[in-house]
């Protein structure tokens, strides 16, 4: 079952990130989420907030863009970055299942 938030941490885990990348890209694009705080202060990010800072780092590592460039491809393709990420995601549990199938042959 899926968690309806996530916290700063969980969130640099999923993206194998450091907590203030997280932060710094949270506040750089603040638009582009929907950010909740629990009683603490402490931020809150749903399923699509994480979609939506998996986009930014294939943006940022993978395409090259600059966080101007960023901002304009999440304005301008959302759906061609989601499909991006999409692809990634699938490649990468593919060669998973393979590394895992060839290790118990």
């Amino acid at each position: 079952m899926e968690k309806l938030y996530y916290s700063i941490g969980e969130v640099a885990e999923i993206l194998g990130e450091s907590t203030s990348l997280v932060r710094y890209w949270s506040n750089e694009f603040s638009s582009h989420f929907k950010l909740k705080r629990s009683a603490k202060g402490d931020r809150k990010y749903t399923a699509g907030d994480i979609e939506t800072l998996k986009q930014i780092h294939h943006l940022v590592n993978v395409d090259g863009l600059t966080l101007e460039g960023v901002n304009k491809a999440l304005k301008n393709s959302k759906r061609t970055v989601e499909k991006d990420v999409k692809v990634l995601e699938s490649l990468k549990n593919i060669r998973q299942q393979l590394e895992d199938i060839k290790k118990s042959l």
